[in-house]
């Protein structure tokens, strides 16, 4: 082998590694040289080295506030069994309440943050969604689990906005381990469909009343290279049938050709569902206009929610930080990233978009958002 051709070699391993390197930093919110260190340590493995990552500096998010909880249930708890008055059926229901909220029912002590604007929001697309109410409502909303920084306070703001706005169905993205894990003892009144259950992942919540899980399967995407993927959940609800899908699709400006295979996927499972399926898909797609018009555009009967509803300028931008200074960025960017798209069933009761509000644009009281993404609240008429 001449000396041209493993120079040529190095080179391109040098390059793929750098790359790496920069997808890892990316999707961790660290630097090279942390990227660099994972990544060797685990064969330059990009899904080993960010479980790794994850794993050493997650864990521990939620340990104080776990902890707390643990103690005052605890003191409740003696409280209890040193109160002649009490009988053992009502032990049990303080003791059951002391570890998880029913968020139909309670409404968590920090959502008093939400002010006038959102609560008006709400008003304005209709009264939020109860048993009684043939509205279909959706939350779509990435988190950025991955931003460990005020996390527990994050995760708290999500919970005031579920008690607010109490959606049948929330998609969610850049979920870890312990946030959802913090979701689970707080959403009693839900059912989690979850796309994994390490590193990061998206995942689907069913309000339990309203919606009923069928069969659910996650869909690989095979050449990503963070960790993505597809997942769809069959479900009914008030009888109908309805497929829901979400995913977040490859990150950076220089993944596109990725991104467009993944969303190229997710088309082709839309038009895959049965004729009297509607099919409803939510998540961080991470795309430019530009990018849709490439593969195709939206197949036929689909629609993309926020043009359908008249492009409302107020809910162009998920991504903004103009607006949003979760992320220090020497730069402004303003994206319209979450997307949600629609297909109605060709036969039997048609969804038709409704109403589609920004949520999470008001600081919490750590002086920071629930997200770097704003959520998109919508509603459907059945």
């Amino acid at each position: 082998m001449s000396d041209s051709h493993i120079d040529k070699q190095m080179s391109d391993l040098e390059e793929t590694r750098r790359n790496l390197c920069d997808q890892f930093a990316f999707v961790s919110g660290s630097d090279s040289a942390v990227a660099q260190c994972y990544l060797a340590e685990n064969d330059w493995d990009m899904e080993k080295a960010l479980n790794s990552f994850f794993e050493a500096h997650m864990d521990s998010e939620f340990d104080v506030e776990d902890a707390e909880e643990t103690k005052n249930a605890s003191r409740t708890k003696r409280k209890e069994m040193d109160d002649p008055a009490d009988t053992s059926g009502t032990k049990k229901l303080k003791s059951d309440k002391a570890n998880c909220i029913d968020l139909t029912a309670d409404e968590p002590s920090c959502s008093r943050n939400l002010n006038s604007k959102e609560s008006q929001a709400v008003s304005n697309g209709g009264s939020p969604s109860d048993d009684g109410d043939s509205k279909l409502s959706v939350i779509s909303w990435n988190v950025d689990g991955l931003d460990t920084l005020n996390l527990a306070e994050r995760a708290r703001g999500l919970c005031s906005y579920l008690a607010l706005y109490t959606p049948d169905v929330v998609f969610l993205q850049e979920l870890i381990p312990s946030y959802i894990q913090y979701l689970k003892k707080r959403a009693v009144s839900y059912l989690f469909v979850e796309g994994s259950d390490d590193g990061y992942f998206t995942g689907i919540m069913l309000k339990k009343s309203r919606v009923k899980l069928l069969e659910s399967e996650n869909i690989s995407y095979p050449t990503t290279q963070m960790m993505r993927n597809l997942i769809v959940a069959k479900v009914t609800f008030l009888g109908q049938k309805l497929y829901l899908m979400t995913s977040h699709l490859e990150s950076c400006k220089n993944q596109s050709e990725e991104r467009m295979k993944q969303l190229r996927v997710v088309f082709q499972k839309i038009r895959e569902a049965p004729d009297d399926v509607t099919v409803l898909f939510g998540g961080d797609t991470n795309l430019r206009d530009s990018e849709v018009v490439k593969v195709g555009g939206l197949p036929q009967g689909v629609c993309d929610v926020w043009e359908q509803l008249g492009k409302q300028e107020h809910c162009r931008y998920t991504w903004d930080t103009k607006a949003n200074s979760n992320k220090t960025l020497p730069y402004v960017s303003r994206c319209r990233f979450d997307r949600i798209y629609l297909r109605s069933a060709k036969t039997g009761p048609k969804f038709i978009p409704d109403h589609m509000v920004l949520v999470g644009i008001e600081k919490l009281d750590c002086s920071r958002y629930t997200s770097d993404h704003w959520g998109i609240y919508c509603t459907f008429n059945t």
